[in-house]
């Protein structure tokens, strides 16, 4: 199989995606103190599209209030924000690539500082910033579900092509799939086959809010980074029940986090080289981070359940993403830091460059979210400057609820 194997048309239901690379569900921190589009927003997705990223998947977006995981996150939770994402459904699409709304509810890993309420399984801190919630109550539990649908519902009428539910990285839906975070001892939890339950129930929501063939897939955590959570054998059978229950597609990744870099590795392929040419001095006598860090969980995920599989998380050189394609153990491959420094990758790959990404994974990019709009820090030069004078000076801890990494 070939390089251009990257380039070959792919479904996911039925819905045809022009190539295999997909830009994952990135934090944009963009949107206006609603959580509305903007301008800048429209630009980044649109620039993506231009450069022939065959699918989107937009930042989360947040399905109720109460759900908002930080300042500036663009959101879904209200018809009035239905024009604003469907000038950004037309957008992309006018340039031939297909766009899911990725639903999100942060839960109690909530970095919003004043003003909301977070909702969560059980009362215990939350894992990545180790914020408490009281545990939600039944009517709670069947609004959060509700909220979901009806954001499944905008998302449609906003001219999207599909829906990606969040179920993992510590937000809402992770925290009830996981005996960490669920201690639930009723139907909701105490059991693997009640905390499959929440999300089973959200999916059940999605399903009913649109229409028949309508893709819906899920972006799910396969195991905590505590070693004493969620199982990969846990969430194995969790898959099988959500493709029986009609999702088309599975996105790999982390459960609940206790740091940032569990689901976004650092340095990943940085070499001497590369740590020389972007000034990064301390990794010029370290080993280079693995790539494709979630691949072990997508081959068991193919081995176990008949479904589309999307692989992300360090897919740093062109080998390796043809080699993931070519060996069968994903049909997708999701970047995302990759998408922030260089838009127009994907154009570049397939006007013939080869070998490494620009992106160093140093994760300042993630730094920043909720305090600066997306961007590469590392590049032009002088933003990291910008990015010492503002840590040094307090900024990243101040408006926002940090993690404890």
């Amino acid at each position: 199989m070939s390089a251009a194997t990257l380039f070959e048309p792919g479904q996911i239901g039925g819905l045809e995606i022009r190539n295999r690379f997909v830009r994952a569900g990135t934090s944009e921190s963009m949107a206006d103190p609603r959580g509305g589009l903007t301008p800048q927003l429209v630009s980044l997705y649109e620039r993506l599209a231009a450069n022939q990223t065959g699918l989107l998947i937009t930042g989360h977006l947040f399905c109720d209030a109460r759900g908002r995981y930080a300042p500036a996150q663009t959101g879904i939770d209200d018809d009035s924000l239905v024009p604003g994402l469907a000038e950004l459904t037309g957008a992309v699409k006018r340039h031939g690539a297909r766009i899911f709304a990725q639903l999100a509810h942060a839960g109690s890993q909530s970095r919003v500082v004043g003003g909301v309420e977070p909702l969560a399984p059980s009362p215990v801190p939350n894992a990545l910033t180790g914020r408490m919630a009281g545990a939600a109550s039944g009517a709670e539990i069947e609004a959060a579900v509700a909220a979901f649908g009806a954001a499944a519902g905008r998302a449609v009428a906003a001219g999207f092509d599909g829906v990606h539910i969040h179920a993992a990285n510590g937000y809402l839906i992770s925290e009830f799939c996981s005996p960490l975070g669920n201690r639930r001892e009723d139907e909701w939890g105490g059991s693997a086959a009640a905390r499959d339950r929440f999300l089973l129930a959200v999916v059940a929501a999605v399903r009913a809010a649109v229409p028949a063939g309508f893709p819906v897939t899920v972006k799910l955590g396969f195991a905590d980074a505590e070693s004493a959570g969620l199982t990969v054998e846990e969430s194995l059978a969790r898959c099988q029940r959500l493709v029986a229950a009609g999702v088309d597609a599975i996105e790999v990744s982390v459960n609940a986090m206790v740091a940032p870099s569990d689901s976004a590795r650092t340095y990943v392929a940085v070499d001497r080289e590369r740590a020389l040419q972007d000034l990064l001095l301390h990794r010029l006598l370290a080993s280079p981070g693995p790539e494709a860090y979630f691949r072990d969980w997508a081959r068991r995920l193919r081995a176990s359940v008949e479904t589309k599989v999307i692989l992300v998380g360090g897919l740093r050189t062109t080998a390796t993403m043809t080699d993931v394609l070519r060996s069968g153990d994903a049909d997708f491959l999701a970047l995302a830091r990759p998408f922030i420094r260089e838009p127009d990758l994907v154009g570049q790959i397939a006007a013939g460059r080869t070998g490494r990404v620009d992106c160093t994974s140093c994760n300042l990019c993630l730094r920043h979210e909720g305090h600066h709009s997306l961007r590469c820090w590392r590049t032009p030069r002088k933003r990291l400057l910008e990015h010492a004078i503002y840590r040094f000076g307090g900024g990243l801890r101040r408006g926002l609820l940090r993690t404890r990494r």
